[in-house]
């Protein structure tokens, strides 16, 4: 483990925002995304974690319209962006916006890149090659789902980031990482109190992601069944990757998760209808509000 990881957590806070739309490339979104990201820092947010592959262009846009906000990639693709590349933009950053830029890393899925080959030995070798481009282990996280993966992030990162995951995940990923290294899941969250409607939002967006063998192999991991997988996801199992509800009922998810171990949380508003780049910036106002 870095020993800079202990200050990765401080910088990151307790909470932070994931967003696609918070890294859109589109030149006329540049002053809405200037505004959300300093309007995100205001209500105490401690990062901002861009969706998608990411990378250091993506964050510099955010750090620039703030003086705090940490802004973290979640994930930069290994098949994507090169790690020389990738090294680069890290230090361009560094020399701007020192101590704010986290580096997300992580192996993306064989549907989404046709380099996808032996994954795990791709990302060691990646890692081997930011650590001769001077790249400091604190300052980058992977989306580390299963237990090499993990194990990886204790030994070679600061952490991990796992997107889709569920409480039960998150206490087993404590217990391979142990207490120093950043553990940091993504949470969903539907500000809906109606349990069919909730869900049914919910639904509408798992849907791609059971598509993907990565999330899908992990939860077999954890118990869920092939059934629990069909028609968009079981009850239970969209129960136990959303937080949906009332404010008590989604602080009560929360805590769920930060008693399981996760250090931070990275908050998805997901909203009924809404494109996947929107900006759902009302309901980051709500979200801070119940977590006060």
């Amino acid at each position: 483990m870095s020993d800079t990881a202990a200050p990765l957590k401080q910088r990151v806070g307790r909470y932070g925002v994931w967003s696609i739309g918070l890294r859109s490339e589109d030149p006329a979104r540049r002053g809405e995304i200037a505004e959300a990201a300093a309007e995100l820092e205001e209500l105490g947010y401690g990062t901002a974690w861009l969706g998608g592959s990411s990378a250091a262009g993506n964050a510099a846009p955010l750090l620039e319209a703030t003086s705090r906000l940490a802004v973290g990639t979640s994930i930069q693709s290994i098949w994507q962006h090169g790690a020389e590349a990738s090294a680069a933009g890290f230090a361009g950053l560094e020399s701007a916006h020192p101590g704010r830029f986290v580096l997300g890393l992580g192996v993306s899925h064989a549907k989404l890149a046709e380099q996808y080959r032996r994954p795990y030995s791709a990302l060691v070798a990646y890692l081997d090659a930011l650590d001769a481009a001077g790249v400091p282990a604190g300052r980058r996280v992977l989306a580390a789902l299963g237990p090499k993966t993990l194990e990886l992030s204790r030994d070679r990162a600061a952490g991990a980031v796992p997107y889709l995951v569920t409480a039960e995940h998150t206490a087993r990923a404590r217990e391979i990482l142990g207490e120093g290294p950043l553990l940091a899941p993504e949470l969903k969250v539907v500000l809906d109190e109606d349990p069919e409607r909730a869900r049914t939002t919910a639904r509408d967006y798992l849907a791609m992601y059971l598509a993907l063998p990565n999330y899908t192999n992990n939860f077999l991991r954890l118990g869920f069944t092939e059934d629990d997988l069909k028609d968009g996801g079981s009850d239970r199992l969209v129960d136990a990757v959303f937080a949906w509800g009332d404010d008590a009922r989604i602080r009560a998810r929360v805590e769920e998760f930060l008693a399981a171990g996760a250090d931070h949380l990275a908050l998805q508003v997901v909203v009924a209808g809404a494109e996947r780049e929107a900006l759902p910036r009302q309901e980051w106002h709500r979200v801070a509000a119940l977590l006060a």
